[in-house]
């Protein structure tokens, strides 16, 4: 079977990180097989908290879930192209050297045919990645487990890049009961420099420290929500409201300015000012301009996480500001 674009209106573009489509040769056509199918262990997700067998019954759940975080669905069938199985199984352990800043959900074409009729899959091993319940292809053959690992470093970078930093919770988890529900939860002792650093007041040792962590893994969604938030208070450290307010009231194409104020807005609990103040100027603006109010406003959606409906509802705004 000839390899068919995949493509879905309004599909997050990752063309940049996409693979190549192999040749005609070991491309298996998706679709019910008369005889196939796995058993009750076949494709099994192995031990990572973060990889998910997907059937009809959790299909929607799990795409669902891609608006906490990135969703890989691996399409495979170990009957029909066994390497396919063996992708199914790297992209499951990579889940869990991620952290939860992807989900994989492993679809065997033979044991849900349905699932891949529905997402019109042309062919196997296929790996489709879903951000906010929009799909984009991303590899159509077997790559050997250090690629692939480079190939999602780049990915995650890339959704990071957009103020997608949230990551999913380990499957089948669930908060443990405490007795005073007040309690917070203990820190993560990697984060401790950083909020010593600001508890202390020295903002530029907590950016400098979360830095630190981002580049060590950027995957590591809360440092890097955690180095957003640290540079907006870096970059508001003694400013004035009133004056800030002002001076982009007097230059409303000043994009500092505007940034500035948005900052400020945002420090102050008024998110969704912030956010209407930078896709105004995105609106009115070109360029580098644009580009720089674009590039913070995504910034701060990372601060505020992407679970939240106000961010979700900026999102919006700010696609039509652009197109």
């Amino acid at each position: 079977m000839t390899q068919q674009p995949f493509s879905r209106p309004g599909a997050i573009d990752l063309s940049a990180l996409k693979r190549p489509a192999p040749g005609a040769p070991g491309a298996a056509p998706a679709g019910p097989a008369a005889g196939a199918g796995g058993g009750p262990g076949a494709g099994a997700a192995g031990p990572s908290a973060y990889a998910t067998q997907v059937d009809e019954q959790n299909f929607q759940a799990v795409l669902e879930a891609s608006r906490t975080a990135p969703v890989l669905l691996v399409f495979f069938s170990r009957t029909r192209m066994p390497e396919s199985g063996q992708l199914a199984d790297d992209v499951a352990a990579l889940s869990g050297e991620f952290e939860g800043r992807f989900l994989a959900g492993l679809v065997d074409i033979d044991a849900s045919p349905q699932i891949a009729q529905a997402m019109q899959i042309p062919s196997i091993p296929l790996v489709v990645a879903v951000l906010d319940g929009r799909p984009a292809p991303l590899f159509q053959d077997v790559l050997p487990i250090d690629e692939l690992r480079a190939a999602l470093t780049q990915v995650m970078q890339q959704v990071a890049s957009q103020g997608m930093v949230q990551r999913h919770q380990p499957l089948g988890t669930a908060p443990a009961p405490t007795e005073d529900e007040d309690a917070e939860p203990p820190l993560d002792p990697r984060y401790a420099p950083a909020q010593d650093a600001l508890e202390a007041g020295d903002i530029d040792g907590a950016v400098a420290e979360y830095e630190k962590l981002v580049a060590a893994n950027p995957a590591d969604a809360e440092a890097s929500a955690g180095l957003a938030m640290a540079k907006v208070l870096q970059r508001t450290q003694g400013v004035d409201l009133n004056t800030a307010r002002a001076a982009a009231a007097a230059a409303p194409d000043d994009v500092d300015a505007q940034i500035l104020v948005a900052d400020l807005d945002l420090l102050g609990g008024h998110v969704e000012d912030a956010f209407a103040r930078l896709i105004d100027v995105v609106r009115r603006t070109a360029g580098d301009e644009r580009e720089q109010a674009r590039q913070h406003l995504v910034e701060l959606f990372g601060t505020v996480g992407n679970g939240d409906p106000r961010v979700a509802r900026g999102r919006q705004l700010l696609a039509s500001a652009l197109f």
